[in-house]
Parts: structure tokens; sequence; C-alpha cells
């Protein structure tokens, strides 16, 4: 008997399964994802003459131009550069006239990519990078990048307070994104030089350009700051960590000037507007189209002298303002002073008189009087 065509399905789609599942095992039964993760402290074996014997081909060669200011500390430290260019077999020229750096390949050079560290390193150099930090690019674990930000902003003045927000108060700022991505930061002029590991400079790219589109290097810092502690958790290193990091919401706190006078929109219609009345449109309907040209005539000359007559009207009225007298304020009568609030000045000096008799702290006669009686009193007490 035949199998069914719905079997033969069911069994190609079973050996389908198997063969991919042995493809993702490999030789030894090990899943392929187990082998794609990398064990923590492991490290690239450095490249040896013994993996290039016969060495290079061809010659390559890389030149870079300094500016004028670098010449002299180019001049100093040259012999340092040209000593750790030579333990790799890389001849290194430094032309002051024509202000320029030259790195070369040599017939015992074996390594085919240090040409390209070398050429990174004369680039650093160029921009402002002192030896001792250029040297690192040499190492394998060791990159770099230059982040052009002179033409992110327009305005010149927006362009520098935002360089310096990148640099921060006594370069705090710029010193806290060197702890978080192990990376040494360079800014100077219109670009960013960073040295250090890749996953450090992806970071300080997001955190430079970011800056420039004008968001706060802080929130950045802050989210590399997490991103940091949640690394050191083996359980959370595989895991998603949206939820953890801060969801910051841009605000736009400056908003556009609005017009003094806005323009009201009409509302739309299918309709075209009416077509506008013609002058013979308006004789016909007033009329004057029917009128002979001496009618015309006499009428326009009764329009012109209404017009003049008006105008001299007004010039008269003006004229005549001048002589127009100003309105004069009403006088106003002296109230009589009423009886009541008059001052009896006689009860005034007789109480002005008292005054001056009296002496200061001077007792009324009704305590004087008093004070004899308590007197008699006391000595005829005495007395019995």
């Amino acid at each position: 008997m035949a199998a069914s065509p719905k079997a033969r399905t069911e069994k190609e789609s079973t050996t389908a399964e198997k063969r991919f599942r042995n493809q993702k095992r490999g030789n030894d039964g090990v899943d392929e994802s187990e082998l794609l993760t990398v064990p923590d402290g492991w490290k690239e074996a450095p490249f040896t003459k013994d993996d290039n014997p016969r060495g290079l081909l061809e010659e390559s060669s890389f030149a870079t131009l300094f500016p004028k200011y670098r010449e002299a500390y180019l001049k100093e430290c040259w012999p340092l550069v040209q000593k750790a260019l030579h333990e790799h077999h890389i001849n290194a020229t430094l032309d002051l006239i024509e202000g320029s750096m030259t790195v070369c390949t040599t017939k015992k050079t074996f390594d085919p990519y240090i040409i390209i560290r070398a050429r990174d390193l004369i680039k650093l150099l160029a921009r402002s990078v002192p030896f001792e930090q250029a040297i690192r690019i040499l190492g394998d674990d060791t990159a770099c990048d230059i982040i052009k930000i002179g033409s992110l902003v327009r305005n010149k003045e927006r362009f520098v307070k935002r360089r310096q927000r990148l640099i921060g108060p006594k370069g705090s700022t710029l010193k806290a994104l060197e702890l978080l991505t192990n990376c040494y930061i360079m800014v100077q002029g219109n670009t960013v030089s960073a040295l250090g590991p890749f996953n450090g400079l992806k970071d300080v790219r997001k955190v430079v350009l970011d800056t420039m589109k004008n968001i706060h290097p802080i929130y950045n810092i802050k989210t590399l700051m997490i991103k940091r502690e949640l690394s050191k958790d083996t359980e959370l290193r595989s895991q998603n960590w949206e939820r953890f990091l801060p969801q910051f919401k841009h605000k736009n706190l400056s908003k556009r000037k609005e017009p003094k006078k806005k323009a009201v929109k009409k509302e739309y219609t299918p309709f075209p507007p009416p077509q506008p009345e013609s002058r013979i449109d308006k004789e016909l309907a007033s009329g004057e189209y029917f009128l002979k040209e001496s009618q015309k005539k006499q009428q326009r000359m009764e329009q012109i002298k209404a017009k003049q007559a008006e105008a001299v009207s007004r010039r008269q009225a003006e004229r005549n303002k001048a002589f127009i007298p100003p309105k004069e304020k009403p006088v106003v009568k002296p109230k009589k002073a009423s009886t009541e609030t008059k001052i009896d000045i006689a009860a005034l000096k007789e109480k002005v008189k008292k005054a001056k008799k009296k002496k200061l702290g001077a007792l009324t006669t009704e305590e004087v009087k008093l004070k004899m009686e308590a007197d008699e009193k006391r000595q005829k007490k005495k007395k019995k």
C-alpha cells in the first residue's frame, strides 16, 4: 500500500527538524548559542610573526597634517613615537616644513593591521591627544573614534555652549564619562577624540551626539551608571533592561512666538468666488450709462464742487478754533464759619492762667485739703 500524501509531508517535516537540530548542535552535540557566549576574562591571542612569517607584499603608507601650535610638542615627543613604532617595524617621518606626519610599512612588518593603528596614532597626535594616551592605540584591545561636531550646530554661540556643557564645570562631566566608559576623551576645536574599548567608544559617540542635539549629558550618564550596576549581576545580564532604565520626557520650553495679526482662514467651498462687477455693470446699476456726455460731465463737476465746498468748510472750522474762548471755571464762594465750631477765647485764657499758676507735679486743691485733714488727725492721736 502506498503512503498517503499527508503522511509523506509529516515525515519530511520531522526529518528537516532533526537535520536543523544536528546542524545547530554541531559535532559534539553542544548547542550553538552556548558556543557563541564569550567567557569572562577571555582574551584573543596576540598576532605574532609565526602567524605571518613571509611578511607583506606591498608597502603601505599614511600621512596626516597637523596644526602649527602642535609643532613644538611633536618635535619633543617624536623620538618616543619612532621608538614605539620601530618595535612593530613601522617607519615614521615628521616634516616640519609641510607640517605633516607620515607612517609606512617595511619589509620586516608582519602584522597587516598595525599600519592602520599607526595611522590612528598620528591622527590622535595631530588632534592634541598627549603621547602617553595616544600610544595605547597600538594595543589590540584599544580603538579610537574621532567625532566631528562642528557641522552639527549652525549657530556658533549655541555650539560653544553645548560643547562647554559636554566638558562640564572644571571638566567634571567629561571625567564622569571617562570613568563610566573607560575611555580617554579629548575635546579640541570642532572634534572630540575618544580612545578606549569598543563598547565604551559606542557610548561616548552617543553621549556626544545627544549633547550637540540639546540633550543634557547627565541623562545619558545616569543610564550608563544603571547599566554598569546591572551588568555586575549574573542573573540580570541576559535579561532586558528596559524596565530598569529611566524614561526622560523631552520638554520643549521655548515656545514659538505667535504673530500679532492672525490670518483667519475662510471656510472651504468648492464653488469659485463671485465675479467682481465691471465699470459698465456699475454704471448700468446707477443709471449713469444712459446719460449723455454733457450730463455726465455736469454730474462730475457737481461732485468736484461738493468736495471742494466740504474741504473749505472744514478748513474754516479749523481756523475759527483759535478764536473760540476757553470755558471759564465757576467761581467758588468762601463758606461762612459755622457757629458750632467757634472757639470760646475767654475760657481758653482762663485755662492758660491756671496752668501758669500751677507748678509741675503740684497737688490739686482737693488733694491739699485731704492732706491737711490727715495731718490734724495724726497730731490729735499723738497728744492723747
